[in-house]
């Protein structure tokens, strides 16, 4: 198993991370949205490397690229690995990728040693995690676990093009998108290794840890209506301004927010209609993200904050409605699966650190069907989601180490 361990190349890893980010389609950062050519040639490049890890590669039904390493008992529950190969827009190149090439890492590892572990391993390269293209969520770990809705398939990306028509432009066929579900007796269980998309490892001068659980998060669409007007004819005394009203309404939810301990909103994206400088705003649309660990405390701030929208829009006088695009519960990891990664922690020097998760995972939507656990790899600054994110070689090392252990022990 020692010898197992010290064959574990981060170089490798490394190497694979900077070609995966060569498919985007800006040169600041990666954007590599989903069900596009540059998701084509990125699972094209994945299935490349699981092949050459010993994996048979095939894609489900809505495109997720899943590898499998035969066990000794081809008809024994399959540990699933996995994370995403979509980003958000001018991403870094280690969200959701290290976890993915560190789960191909483990595979090849034990392949190269001619190891085969008793239950069969799988590989996931999940294909809609982050929603950036369509407005919505892990579609591609939804579909895995049964929760997949045919009405998901009818958001649009800002084309106008569905779900089920960049599927079909794919050769995948949307009406089979439920085939893609997993009987939970097939499964022994998911591990996820992920950057820590924060700054606890960084504070603890440590490579990894244990994820204890996932905040519920929810996400709402909305827009503001009021009356656009000429920019130097309306007193303002007279305008029914939607730009200033969505500014007052999202600074009333960041006050909301406070309220609450550890409870997270943001307003991510905000879109002005006519949008000309000599025009007062007539439409606003916008999104609306809040996120906790505890379910209550995010349902309880939600009603705090649209009431209080409704309040600052009645007084305006203007007109506006907001609507759910998504609502993810809070997730609890499986202690069974943390004890064993504490363990591991511990016979690698390092401490049994249990960090709760801000951001959503695939993670949870696969706990629908089956106990999941997620291993955190330090990132510099705690920078996620832009061009400055960065894991060390020595960082990805410890973590495909320690995931390499756990699926030993699993397995």
């Amino acid at each position: 198993m020692q010898v197992m361990q010290q064959s574990v190349s981060a170089q490798r890893i490394a190497q694979r991370i900077e070609e995966l980010a060569a498919c985007s389609t800006t040169v600041r950062g990666v954007t590599r949205l989903s069900f596009t050519k540059e998701s084509e040639t990125a699972n094209e490049l994945v299935s490349q490397w699981m092949r050459e890890a010993g994996m048979i590669v095939r894609r489900d039904e809505l495109g997720n690229l899943i590898g499998r390493y035969e066990g000794t008992q081809p008809d024994a529950p399959a540990l699933l690995i996995g994370s995403h190969l979509d980003s958000v827009v001018e991403a870094g190149k280690y969200d959701g990728i290290l976890g993915v090439l560190s789960g191909i890492e483990v595979v090849q590892t034990l392949h190269e040693h001619q190891y085969r572990p008793r239950h069969p391993i799988e590989v996931i390269g999940f294909c809609d995690e982050e929603g950036t293209r369509f407005h919505t969520t892990l579609l591609g770990s939804k579909a895995l676990s049964g929760d997949l809705r045919a009405e998901d398939l009818q958001a649009k990306d800002e084309q106008g093009i569905t779900v089920a028509a960049a599927m079909q432009e794919l050769g995948l066929e949307p009406s089979r998108y439920h085939l893609a579900a997993r009987d939970p007796k097939t499964i022994l269980g998911y591990i996820e290794l992920h950057i820590e998309q924060g700054p606890v490892l960084e504070q603890e001068m440590q490579a990894c840890g244990a994820v204890s659980g996932i905040a519920g998060a929810a996400r709402y669409h909305f827009r503001v209506e009021g009356n656009a007007g000429h920019a130097g004819t309306v007193p303002i005394s007279m305008r029914k301004d939607a730009l200033v009203g969505t500014s007052e309404m999202i600074l009333a939810m960041e006050k909301a927010a406070q309220k609450y301990q550890n409870l997270v909103v943001t307003v991510g994206k905000l879109s002005v209609a006519p949008g000309a400088s000599n025009v007062i705003p007539g439409v606003v649309e916008g999104t609306l993200d809040i996120r906790h660990i505890e379910d209550q405390t995010k349902k309880m701030a939600l009603a705090d904050i649209l009431e209080e929208c409704r309040r600052i829009l009645a007084r305006r006088g203007l007109v506006g409605e907001f609507s759910q695009i998504m609502d993810s519960p809070a997730v609890a990891c499986s202690q069974r699966f943390i004890n064993e990664i504490e363990t591991v922690l511990a016979e690698s020097g390092m401490k049994p650190i249990q960090i709760v998760s801000g951001a959503g995972h695939d993670a949870m939507a696969v706990a629908s069907i089956t106990d999941i656990g997620m291993i955190f790899v330090r990132c510099r600054d705690g920078v996620s989601h832009h061009p400055d994110e960065f894991v060390t070689v020595a960082d990805m090392q410890a973590g495909a180490s320690v995931l390499l252990n756990v699926v030993l022990r699993l397995t």
